[in-house]
């Protein structure tokens, strides 16, 4: 008697392996987060010091986090609907190459002191923020199940290494625009423009064979050649995953964009210099990424819902050191903005891992777009309301209420728990 086979998932892998391109797909996808990293950074740490300077309020500081943010949430459909038809080749290359135009428009726009054309480029410059993030689902279309959550956390950590020094770049930047005629808050976005460049020449060139267009063939494959379909998922069932899975994201990213993006305002507020500024997003940013395989771990390992639970309540540590902090430590800020970057990379690590549990691969790319417009939709709200809330109550009032909001998630996880059980 022949031995059994063994378990195969969707896409005709052996459960708990890995496709031999799974490899070349994330040191590919490696590489364009690292260059991603840098544009996506140096822009988050100068976007509303320029706004407020060109604008010259604070309590509009956060316009340019919700401009792209809102960019961002359009370029999330579209990548992910680019992707759905055509693979995540073109989708990513499109995202990041519109990043690029953006981050050169804002340059532009500083230059000519072009208010107009300042939040136009900004709405572009988040496509760059939105394929960042799209990049993660990549990571995952070959990896086996099991090791779905390692994966994602694999391409997330790539960003670190340029998103921390994008920062830290902030003060030579400033100086060479300065010496080209460009305002000096626009210096960033030259990286940026460069970066999200490079990022797309990347993945155009080098992501073959496309990650998502191989699954699918090799689940067509198996299925011609008569092995077992997969069953037929119980729809009420996606949707209520699907759902959970988007709150999670949504609820991380609008606690983490609001604080993040006043955080350079309240910083200036007590006098400090930007490079002190560009060191405490360095940080945060730091912490959004670097932990991501310590979240992949604990998704393999513990679950999604209960590496969620933890994400709550980081992010509600965050909040309180953060209101607790005098506003002239950099060492206490730096505390608190590592903490609120560690609850989003368990958040959005858990998120994704139960989205690409819960979908199948013929409707992944789409819903995995729509669920990403949603959280950039969340972080866009977050990003404007941020600016009036802090003009209003003061930053503590603001890092308070995030760290609430995000304690609000384990009565939801709790009863998603309990529905999965029954």
């Amino acid at each position: 008697m022949a031995p059994p086979s063994p378990p195969v998932d969707e896409a005709g892998r052996p459960s708990g392996a890995d496709a031999p391109e799974q490899r070349r797909t994330l040191r590919v996808l490696v590489l364009a987060q690292v260059l991603s990293g840098a544009g996506l950074a140096a822009g988050i740490t100068v976007g509303a010091l320029l706004a407020q300077d060109m604008l010259g309020t604070t309590g509009l500081a956060g316009l340019p986090t919700a401009l792209f943010t809102a960019g961002a949430a359009g370029t999330a459909l579209l990548v992910g609907r680019v992707s759905q038809r055509r693979g995540r080749r073109p989708g990513l290359a499109l995202g990041y190459a519109a990043g690029a135009a953006g981050s050169a428009g804002v340059v532009v726009a500083a230059v000519a002191g072009s208010v107009p054309l300042l939040l136009l480029a900004l709405l572009v410059y988040g496509a760059g923020s939105a394929t960042n993030l799209q990049a993660r689902y990549a990571g995952a279309d070959l990896a086996a199940p099991p090791r779905r959550g390692r994966a994602v956390s694999t391409v997330l950590v790539a960003t670190t290494f340029g998103a921390v020094a994008g920062p830290n770049l902030v003060g030579p930047l400033g100086a060479l625009a300065r010496g080209w005629g460009i305002p000096e808050l626009a210096g960033p976005f030259l990286l940026s423009g460069a970066a999200y460049a490079a990022a797309a020449l990347v993945l155009g060139a080098l992501l073959r064979p496309d990650p998502l267009l191989l699954a699918r063939t090799r689940a067509e494959q198996r299925r011609a050649a008569g092995g077992a379909p997969p069953p037929d998922p119980d729809a009420a069932a996606v949707r209520r995953a699907v759902l959970l899975a988007g709150t999670v994201m949504v609820v991380t990213q609008l606690v983490m964009v609001a604080v993040m993006t006043m955080t350079p305002v309240h910083m200036q507020a007590h006098h400090h210099p930007v490079t002190a500024t560009g060191f405490v997003i360095a940080v945060h940013v730091g912490a959004m990424y670097l932990p991501s395989p310590l979240a992949g771990m604990l998704v393999d390992r513990v679950g999604a819902s209960r590496t969620a639970a933890l994400a709550a309540g980081v992010l509600l540590l965050a909040g309180v050191v953060l209101a607790a902090v005098p506003g002239a430590s950099v060492p206490g800020l730096a505390v608190g903005l590592g903490l609120l970057g560690l609850g989003w990379s368990l958040g959005l690590v858990a998120g994704t891992a139960m989205l690409g549990d819960a979908v199948p691969l013929a409707a992944r790319a789409r819903t995995q777009g729509a669920v990403d417009l949603a959280v950039a939709v969340a972080g866009a709200g977050a990003g404007l309301g941020s600016g009036l809330v802090v003009a209003w109550g003061g930053f503590p009032l603001l890092a308070l209420a995030g760290g609430a909001l995000a304690l609000a998630l384990l009565p939801v996880l709790a009863r998603g728990a309990r529905r999965t059980a029954v």
